[in-house]
């Protein structure tokens, strides 16, 4: 059995929801020790629970150890089953993590999966599901990868309820994913959103962030969607507000985001977003610091290079578990913090 140890690199649940999904793609057993200990409250949370046992699921496989606050788990796969697989997470726990571990094992079934997600959708430190609709499943597209998730409510902390619906088919032409530096910034575009808040938030979030991007790009197109309810047609749980906003170039898309809470200007959650997706595209590299280390699993099977923003410590833990699995596979450049490339240097086949 394969022993991946969860304290290495940033220590967190990257670590875990990369092994497992691995261990389904190849068929092999793998033990996962010291699971997020260099978290404040280390061991499987609610999340990282629900992804496991979906994996399982997707998989017809066994699990030993799979409880909230457990730091050690055994799993065993027995081959992928094509079948829905709905994960209901009863938190606001993140959506978008359980299908970061759920994606890359998905696209080795044999038919299309289908899937349906409750939790939250725009919850802190983790990507909001609009970012993966359009920044992550844009760039696996260029891979070959046939995905679609549609959004069917929003969930917020503390209350969650939110639904994400989607299908993934097989991968069945593996291209090349060559991201290297853009040229050219065709446009920016968006969506702000506000549930069960004033409609003038999800507004004012777009204004500001749409004067940030102006500002600096004026003969840059910006379209910022706006997305709010009506008090008495308002199906979300809980009250929240965020927004996303990309940049389209000749490459991919790179990304930037916020998330509203209490007391924090609608503004400066616009300006957020805003100035991070600047900060991604001062560098002039293809893909931003966020997508860089999602790409890395499936990388390894199209094989590619691109160049990151930044290196961050997600991206370096993720080459680390993917070469736990088959060896050598990346050359990657750069210091962790700085803008850096990432090489396939051997492909993987399975």
């Amino acid at each position: 059995m394969r022993v991946i140890d969860g304290s290495y690199g940033e220590g967190g649940g990257q670590i875990l929801r990369t092994a497992l999904a691995l261990s389904v793609i190849t068929g092999e057993a793998v033990k996962v020790i010291n699971i997020r200990a260099k978290r404040p409250k280390p061991g499987l949370r609610p999340q990282h629970l629900y992804g496991v046992l979906a994996l399982k699921e997707l998989s017809n496989g066994e699990v030993k150890g799979a409880k909230e606050g457990s730091t050690e788990l055994e799993f065993y796969p027995k081959g992928i089953k094509t079948k829905h697989i709905k994960v209901p997470i009863e938190t606001a726990g993140s959506i978008t993590l359980v299908l970061q571990a759920l994606l890359p094992a998905m696209v080795f079934a044999d038919s299309e999966v289908t899937f349906e997600v409750t939790g939250g959708t725009d919850v802190p430190w983790s990507p909001p599901v609009d970012y993966l609709k359009y920044v992550t499943l844009y760039a696996l597209k260029k891979m070959g990868i046939k995905a679609e998730i549609e959004i069917r409510r929003r969930g917020h902390y503390p209350k969650g309820g939110g639904l994400v619906v989607g299908k993934v088919h097989p991968w069945e032409e593996k291209k090349p994913l060559v991201a290297t530096e853009f040229k050219r910034l065709h446009s920016f575009e968006g969506i702000s959103h506000a549930v069960r808040l004033p409609s003038h938030v999800a507004i004012r979030q777009s204004k500001a962030a749409r004067e940030v991007l102006e500002r600096v790009y004026p003969s840059v197109p910006v379209e910022i969607r706006e997305e709010y309810y009506e008090p008495v047609k308002d199906p979300h749980l809980g009250p929240g507000s965020g927004i996303v906003v990309w940049a389209n170039t000749e490459v991919l898309r790179l990304g930037g985001d916020a998330l509203g809470e209490r007391g924090k200007p609608a503004e400066v959650v616009g300006r957020e977003a805003a100035t991070e997706l600047l900060e991604q595209l001062k560098t002039g590299c293809g893909v931003d610091k966020f997508l860089g280390d999602q790409l890395i699993p499936f990388l390894a099977f199209a094989g590619g290079e691109i160049w990151v923003s930044e290196i961050t410590r997600h991206l370096i833990t993720n080459v680390w578990v993917v070469e736990q699995f088959f060896g050598k596979v990346f050359e990657v450049k750069g210091e962790v913090g700085k803008p850096g490339k990432v090489k396939v240097v051997r492909k993987v086949g399975v």
